[in-house]
């Protein structure tokens, strides 16, 4: 797998979210309560650079991914992208500026329409957005979006169902890519695909990203693979982020014992009598995930926390500089290693 490579220069931010919220109402037996899924979160993404988001299902990872896409409308914060207010645009601009943001779902046995051919679906971004082909302002064709991702020109004439799950999800990137966009937001791109194949789909995300200048937001559960990828990472719990900054810095000293058990966990080989090697795995204890439904006061990780204090348990922690990022706990300065 290969490591993430600095850009070049900084430049201002591709994407800027702000004090971003999302909340849905939701029916429950004492009736119609809100539930949380994003809770203000601040995260910018620059040109040619690889964000991850990590943390367990239910986090609020993929919400944000949607938030970004404008595929869903905050409840409060901003987002732009290139400088625009993504809800300030109008239909006609807002089409024209999701030319410059595509996802990478999870499935690519549900992404793909099993009734079109791979010609069809990479053409069809051309025709939904009204652009030639080939040529100045138009899309890519369909023969150099296959050769990007590694696919035959043959296979323009399969269907989705003739098609393995690892060329399924080169099809979708491929699909992703006709446009020529600026930033791509991969949703466990690599989580349904059988473990023989990931780094195959994961070395080509890198590959792409380096010849095409892409900026990516990678939303992942891996957090062995997001320690190669990215060159950022934020962490999140319960829709909010509890750590972020630079990932060789917060894998190498994470500061926020959420983040010190999600690490814990990550496999480790160890050695065998026999001199072979086996996945050893930690696992993240103290307890179950809350319902975003019942969120604790204080810190939102307290209930889990083996080093909560009364003072984690009913004041809200910032996410503040420590160490070179950002951590939300009250003893980030000071924080033992909980694994």
């Amino acid at each position: 797998m290969t490591a993430a490579t600095e850009p070049a220069t900084a430049t201002e931010p591709l994407v800027r979210a702000e004090g971003l919220t999302k909340r849905y109402q939701v029916r429950t037996p004492a009736g119609r309560r809100a539930l949380t899924a994003v809770d203000r979160v601040d995260l910018t993404v620059g040109p040619g650079r690889i964000v991850a988001v990590v943390g367990e299902s239910g986090c609020g990872k993929s919400t944000t991914g949607r938030l970004l896409l404008a595929l869903e409308r905050p409840t409060e914060g901003t987002v732009t992208v290139g400088g625009r207010d993504v809800n300030r645009l109008g239909k006609k601009e807002l089409r024209l500026l999701r030319r410059d943001m595509q996802p990478v779902f999870q499935d690519p046995y549900d992404s793909l329409n099993g009734r079109m051919s791979v010609e069809r679906i990479l053409s069809e971004p051309a025709r939904v957005h009204g652009v030639p082909l080939g040529g100045p302002g138009g899309a890519r064709p369909v023969a150099e979006l296959l050769d990007l991702v590694g696919l035959a020109s043959s296979y323009a004439e399969r269907h989705p169902h003739e098609l393995s799950g690892g060329q399924r999800q080169r099809v979708a990137i491929a699909r992703a890519l006709a446009l020529d966009p600026k930033f791509v937001v991969c949703d466990e791109a690599v989580s349904a695909l059988d473990v023989s194949v990931q780094a195959q789909v994961v070395n080509l995300l890198s590959r792409l990203q380096r010849e095409l200048g892409l900026a990516y937001l990678y939303i992942s559960h891996d957090l062995a693979l997001v320690r190669h990828l990215a060159h950022e990472t934020a962490v999140m719990y319960l829709g909010r982020v509890v750590e972020q900054g630079p990932t060789k810095a917060l894998f190498a000293d994470p500061r926020h014992p959420y983040t010190q058990l999600l690490l814990a966990a990550v496999p480790r080989p160890r050695v065998r009598r026999d001199g072979g090697t086996e996945a050893r795995r930690a696992t993240v204890r103290a307890g179950e995930l809350p319902s975003p439904l019942d969120r604790p006061p204080g810190c939102v990780f307290s209930t889990r926390c083996p080093l909560a204090t009364d003072r984690c348990r009913t004041e809200e922690p910032a996410l503040r500089e420590v160490a070179g990022r950002r951590a939300a706990c009250h003893y980030a300065e000071t924080a033992e290693a909980v694994a």
